[in-house]
């Protein structure tokens, strides 16, 4: 690896570490000696990329990316179009609703939308999305082309907890009914408890841009309910992709009014 791509790979674990973090930590996190994590340190500090706090000496991701996001966004409005559609689903559902987008090969939760219960699923923002283990990931998957899929099950399928399918076959099969319904389910895939439905907003090109999901406790989500959010969820990314590309389908948004039960 380059030394570009050893210093992005640092600030990349910097940024998913729950709070600031100190040399060693860091060092231990990233798999580099401390000499070398010190040195990268140093020089993204000197560019507002990470910033030591003088009280503990603990680094925490610096002002620059969210300068840096803040134009991105301002290119690609695809956070600020699609906020509308995550907050209507979201008060529809009363659920964590949650919205990622695929970039450097991987499928991150970019926003959170949190439910008003005091038991409820907590996503962070920035969390990686397993293709086989969320129903972000599956609902992605089963949006993409078949070799992109076939390329993913060939790759060794860690198991979250006991209901994590890591059987290419099964999985085959799950998102083939993702693509005929047009949303995906995780039963307690990547979290004990835990009940996600997803669908992929379609882009321009062979894969879709990212996700929209509802993820909700177990004890709250029935079958009827499963089936009515998962169709909520297709109805929000195809409002989604057509307010973004500026396609001239037909689509409104999710209905607002609160579900009853």
């Amino acid at each position: 690896m380059s030394t570009i791509g050893k210093a992005l790979t640092l600030l990349d674990v910097l940024s998913r570490l729950d709070c600031e973090a100190g040399l060693t930590e860091i060092a231990q996190a990233c798999g580099y000696d401390k000499a070398t994590t010190r040195r990268f340190l140093v020089e993204l500090e000197k560019h507002g990329f990470v910033e030591q706090l003088p009280e503990t000496r603990k680094y925490r991701i610096g002002a620059a990316p969210l300068r840096l996001a803040r134009i991105r966004e301002a290119r690609y409005p695809f956070l600020s179009t699609a906020l509308p559609f995550l907050r209507q689903l979201a008060e529809r559902t009363e659920e964590t609703v949650h919205l990622s987008e695929f970039s450097n090969g991987r499928l991150s939760t970019i926003h959170v939308e949190e439910s008003p219960h005091a038991h409820r699923v907590f996503v962070n923002v920035g969390t990686v999305l397993q293709p086989h283990a969320t129903a972000s990931g599956l609902a992605f998957l089963a949006a993409s082309p078949d070799e992109v899929i076939e390329a993913e099950l060939t790759k060794p399928l860690a198991a979250y907890t006991e209901f994590t399918i890591v059987d290419p076959a099964i999985l085959r099969r799950r998102l083939s009914e993702a693509r005929a319904r047009g949303f995906s389910i995780s039963r307690q895939g990547r979290e004990l408890g835990v009940v996600s439905m997803s669908s992929a907003i379609a882009g321009p090109g062979a894969r879709p841009i990212g996700c929209i999901t509802v993820a909700a406790p177990l004890v709250r989500t029935g079958e009827d309910v499963v089936l009515d959010y998962g169709a909520a969820v297709r109805a929000a990314a195809e409002a989604i992709s057509a307010a973004f590309f500026g396609t001239d389908r037909q689509i409104r948004p999710p209905n607002q009014s609160r579900r009853n039960g």
